[in-house]
């Protein structure tokens, strides 16, 4: 899975969208049938401005994640990686997408499809764990 890299968002205005409020996903009460406050999607899902970037996901090696080709992802490169977090790594030239794995002196890139096998991550490999992925936007 490769992921195209968008630049900073920097000097990002504030985007007031009306927020119909909670969504009932069993039986509608036509109480809720308004709209509350509205709601910055900058502030919602941007927590640190300087190190947040967008990414434009190619494959299907993450799709047991919920991660599908074309979802854009909101990547924030101060999160510390640890195993088992989402991460965009840069390997050999390349940005990929994939789920960490630290052992001792060993770090995998675990795909979540079984179509993938691991990247075992050697000290030949030109890699650096880019950033964090904290949200997927889809297109449904």
């Amino acid at each position: 899975m490769k992921i195209s890299i968008y630049h900073p968002l920097y000097n990002i205005k504030p985007v007031q969208i009306p927020c119909i409020g909670l969504l009932s996903a069993g039986f509608p009460s036509p109480a809720d049938d308004h709209l509350d406050n509205s709601i910055d999607l900058n502030r919602e899902f941007i927590k640190n401005k300087n190190a947040t970037y967008f990414g434009r996901v190619n494959g299907d090696s993450m799709e047991g994640a919920g991660i599908h080709h074309g979802d854009l992802l909101i990547i924030d490169k101060s999160i510390e990686p640890i195993s088992n977090k989402v991460a965009v790594c840069f390997i050999d030239g390349e940005f990929t997408v994939k789920r960490l794995k630290f052992e001792i002196d060993i770090i995998w890139l675990i795909a979540d499809n079984p179509k993938y096998q691991p990247i075992k991550v050697t000290k030949d490999n030109d890699f650096i764990i880019w950033g964090i992925v904290k949200h997927v936007i889809k297109t449904l």
